[in-house]
């Protein structure tokens, strides 16, 4: 079911009432400059009109309700509600050097059941509305925070969510969040219909693949859906990705002690990039040491130092670029694979 935006529904409203055009710039503006987040502030409007919006849209901007957050020192993780008495979590990261990036959620929950994550426990409860995946950043916003990169990896499967393009519209749209292409990032285990849109409507947002094993039979067992899309048909996809956009699409690997670090799979890994073509330089590997959380197995454990240097020079000896993911988060479960959306102090 689609749902339609609050702005879209703005908009809808004031064509509605006869008003001139400018009248929606001069509400993004409240939200977006000024930072106001009920409509009965937005003195510029007139009376009627704020009345209007309250009446429609309620009294506050915002549609999902903070309840709790979690801070770390460079990580600030908050759990909102959402209807139907649910709840999702973002994550705000702030790096050293200023820089704000947000980790939002696309689904409550997730249907696809990879056996490290602790989302996946959870099963799907629902899609987010584009309304209720903008408002996580939104918070962050009227509350003063500047918003310089947003990654759809959070809880859920953005590429399974229909909504997911229509949020991408609203974070573009000039009027309103106004992020550039390139500061968004959609993170998928491969989804191969939503890749093929994702490249078709939005080819400067950058792509990322979780991969988290390189055999076929192994992948299945971590992650179910390598049996609906196996590896090598996302692979092809990625290929044809990379050419039609002449963007970079960045592998995520997580490392599991003693399942996946092994020196073998990182020659597997290097084997299934190399000879791609002549764009295979585009594809980047992303290392993501393990989280464990109070409901993923005990089973899986965060490779030692020694494990993950060794999988990174195997890799680079190979031509393979690659980056070790600094850790964030773990000790408020805010890292990847760790958002569980329970509100447990």
């Amino acid at each position: 079911m689609k749902s339609t935006s609050k702005y879209e529904m703005i908009q809808h409203l004031l064509a509605e009432l006869k008003q001139p055009a400018y009248r929606f710039q001069q509400i993004a503006d409240a939200i977006f400059k000024q930072r106001i987040g009920e409509y009965d502030r937005m003195t510029i409007l007139p009376k009627g009109i704020r009345n209007e919006l309250i009446k429609n849209l309620g009294e506050h901007v915002l549609n999902v309700t903070p309840v709790m957050q979690k801070t770390s020192s460079q990580v600030n993780k908050v759990l909102f509600a959402i209807e139907g008495g649910e709840h999702i979590e973002a994550v705000q990261l702030s790096y050293k050097r200023g820089w704000k990036s947000y980790c939002i959620s696309s689904q409550c929950g997730c249907g696809y059941g990879c056996s490290f994550c602790a989302t996946g426990t959870i099963g799907l409860k629902r899609n987010l509305t584009a309304d209720e995946i903008t408002d996580q950043l939104l918070y962050f916003h009227l509350n003063g925070e500047a918003l310089d990169s947003v990654s759809f990896m959070g809880m859920g499967e953005a590429l399974a969510n229909p909504n997911i393009f229509d949020t991408i519209m609203i974070l573009t749209d000039p009027r309103t969040f106004g992020l550039g292409h390139r500061r968004i990032t959609v993170s998928t285990i491969g989804i191969l219909p939503g890749i093929d849109r994702l490249a078709k409507e939005f080819p400067q947002v950058n792509l990322t693949f979780s991969l988290h094993s390189p055999f076929d039979e192994q992948r299945s067992e971590l992650m179910p859906i390598n049996n609906r899309f196996p590896l090598h048909d996302v692979l092809n996809k990625l290929d044809q990705h990379i050419r039609d956009t002449g963007r970079k699409v960045y592998i995520a690997y997580i490392l599991l002690r003693g399942e996946n670090d092994s020196n073998e799979h990182a020659e597997a890994i290097a084997a299934l990039l190399k000879d791609r073509g002549p764009w295979e330089h585009l594809y980047h590997v992303n290392l993501i040491p393990y989280n464990s959380t109070d409901v993923t197995p005990e089973s899986f454990h965060q490779s030692d130092k020694e494990r993950v240097q060794k999988f990174v020079t195997i890799l680079k000896s190979k031509g393979i670029k690659v980056t070790v993911r600094t850790q964030f988060g773990t000790d408020i479960d805010a890292a990847c694979g760790q958002l569980y959306g329970h509100n447990k102090l």
